[in-house]
């Protein structure tokens, strides 16, 4: 008899949970979607984890291991290049030292993940000469494995493929009662294993089983530029020191951004005041950008815990119920390999977790 495994969210860890589970004949797997202030929709989608200077290695060696499994998924499913692009990325540094401290890390983290590619160190002539885009370039370096992925397309077909195998999907609003029974738009829904991958939702919807999720809400914005001239596919991200992220996507699109607003809550409203400063950062990459080039901007509401590291897995007391939250600025890095580990544990039972996060008791607790 097939086992019931529900999913509530279709971001990047709901999505690629899906797209493992629903290679298992054993399990019905059905996927809800409220759709509303996704961060994985609205997010920059920049793949380059290993020039991060946390000092979590738990959150380094989990965005790692997400890095390593783009590819891996990319190839299996077949997506093009418009959804996930590893033409490199380029972090810059004004001052020499800074940037030869940059390089150094850069070749001391290459011995444990070969995924990084080929390492430059790069004259600001250089980084124009890659990035035609930019009148205003900085020395940096090159990591030839660095990504830009488009969270919204990457997500959309995951679930796409998921279907053909083994996924139904629904749209609408979820909630739990007191004792953890699933409402949805069709009634209540039983299940044998239900997975919250909500993001910042996950606070209001745990607290009417009397559970309180320890993450806050982060409002994202970026904004979309599509400029009349074109450019090669291998274009690198440019993460540059000062600015907003920079991201040339497929031949004419680019982005600035994004934002991390910490005072907004699950405002969801474009404003005028952050469009402008996202178009004054990237005016000082490319004087040449107008606002009229403007195509759309785009806002996202992320989930940061106390100390900005991720959690996931079966919530205390009821191993039937799993948890994803958390993920900030690096969701689309660290959610791959959160959603690999929740199918692992779905379809096994078993996991060991020490490596990529505290328990996850760490960040719920009971409602007073």
């Amino acid at each position: 008899m097939q086992k019931q495994v529900t999913i509530i969210g279709s971001g990047i860890v709901g999505a690629v949970t899906a797209y493992y589970l629903s290679a298992d004949p054993d399990l019905n797997v059905t996927i809800y979607d409220e759709g509303i202030g996704q961060a994985t929709k609205n997010s920059a989608g920049i793949i380059s984890p290993w020039l991060s200077k946390r000092r979590n290695q738990r959150w380094y060696q989990l965005a790692k291991a997400g890095a390593a499994l783009y590819p891996e998924i990319v190839a299996d499913t077949q997506m093009g290049y418009s959804v996930y692009q590893q033409a490199g990325t380029i972090v810059t540094r004004e001052d020499p030292a800074d940037l030869e401290a940059l390089y150094q890390l850069a070749l001391q983290r290459r011995a444990d993940a070969p995924q990084m590619g080929t390492i430059e160190k790069l004259t600001a002539a250089e980084v124009a000469d890659r990035i035609p885009l930019l009148t205003r370039a900085q020395p940096g370096v090159f990591v030839s494995g660095g990504a830009r992925v488009d969270g919204d397309k990457f997500a959309h077909n995951l679930l796409k493929y998921a279907e053909k195998r083994n996924l139904v999907r629904h749209k609408g609003k979820v909630t739990l009662n007191e004792h953890g029974q699933l409402m949805t738009p069709h009634g209540q829904q039983n299940y044998d294993t239900l997975i919250l991958a909500v993001g910042a939702w996950l606070k209001p919807l745990l607290l009417p089983m009397r559970m309180v999720a320890k993450v806050r809400p982060q409002k994202g914005q970026l904004i979309e530029f599509q400029l009349p001239e074109t450019w090669a596919d291998d274009v690198p991200v440019l993460m540059p020191e000062g600015e907003r992220d920079f991201i040339p996507f497929t031949r004419s699109k680019l982005v600035v951004g994004a934002t991390h607003e910490n005072d907004q809550g699950y405002d969801l409203q474009v404003s005028p005041l952050v469009e402008e400063d996202l178009f004054a950062s990237g005016q000082k990459l490319d004087a040449n950008l107008t606002m009229d080039q403007i195509s759309q901007v785009k806002v996202g509401t992320r989930a940061y815990t106390p100390d900005f590291s991720p959690f996931f897995g079966p919530i205390p007391d009821n191993p039937h119920i799993l948890v994803a939250s958390g993920l900030g600025s690096s969701g689309l890095t660290t959610g791959p390999m959160i959603g690999k580990l929740l199918a692992d544990y779905v379809q096994t039972g078993h996991h060991d977790w020490n490596q990529y996060q505290l328990p996850v008791e760490t960040y719920l607790e009971e409602a007073d």
